[in-house]
C-alpha cells in the first residue's frame, strides 16, 4: 500500500459515512467529512467538487477555496440550503454589483405591495400604500416616497427616512410623534 493510499483511506472512510446521495446520517459524520477534506489533495478535492456540484470546478482556484466549496455543499445537503428569499436577495445583490460595481445603494428596505406607511406630521396623519410600481397617497399614484415627503413637509426629505424605514434615523421631537410604519 502506497503512502497516498494510506492518506486517502481515512477520507474514504469519512465519505462512506455520507450516503451516495450526499445526505449525512449524523452531524458527526458531516464533521468527519469536513475534517477529511483537510487531508484531501488538490486532485481529490476537484473530483469531490465535480461529484457534488456536477460541474467542473473553477480553473486555477486555490485548494482552500475548493475545500470551502465542497464543505459548504456537504453541509447544505445534510442540513438544508438557503431559503428562497435569501437566494433572491443574493441574486439581486449580484446583479447590482455587476451593473453598478457597488451594492451599498441597494440595501434598501423592500416593501411588499399593500403595505401601509403611516406618518404624523404637524398633527395630521398621512397614510401611504405601497404599490407594485410606486406608492399611493391621497388617492393618487406617486413615483417615490421622497416626493411624497417633500410635498407633505415643503422641504427636501429622504422618503424612507421620513417614513421611518431607515433604522436609527427617525427624527425625535414634536413633529415626529405618533410615527408608525410597516
Amino acid at each position: 500500500m502506497s503512502m497516498n493510499d494510506a492518506q486517502e483511506r481515512p477520507v474514504d472512510d469519512a465519505l462512506s459515512e455520507i450516503g451516495r446521495t450526499g445526505e449525512s446520517r449524523t452531524p458527526r459524520s458531516v464533521g468527519a467529512k469536513l475534517q477529511a477534506l483537510e487531508r484531501m489533495d488538490y486532485t481529490a478535492l476537484r473530483l469531490e467538487w465535480r461529484r457534488l456540484y456536477r460541474v467542473e470546478p473553477p480553473k486555477r482556484v486555490a485548494r482552500e477555496f475548493l475545500m470551502l466549496g465542497v464543505g459548504w455543499k456537504l453541509q447544505e445537503q445534510a442540513y438544508g440550503g438557503l431559503r428562497g428569499t435569501t437566494r433572491r436577495m443574493l441574486a439581486e445583490l449580484s446583479q447590482t454589483l455587476e451593473r453598478d460595481g457597488d451594492v451599498t445603494r441597494s440595501r434598501v428596505t423592500r416593501l411588499k405591495p399593500g403595505a401601509k406607511l403611516i406618518r404624523e406630521w404637524h398633527g395630521k396623519s398621512h397614510t401611504v400604500v405601497v404599490l407594485e410600481e410606486g406608492f399611493e397617497w391621497r388617492g393618487k399614484p406617486w413615483r417615490s416616497l421622497s416626493v411624497i415627503a417633500r410635498t407633505i413637509t415643503g422641504m427636501h426629505w429622504s422618503g424612507p427616512r421620513f417614513f421611518g424605514l431607515n433604522a436609527g434615523t427617525r427624527k425625535s421631537g414634536p413633529e415626529a410623534t405618533g410615527v408608525a410604519h410597516a
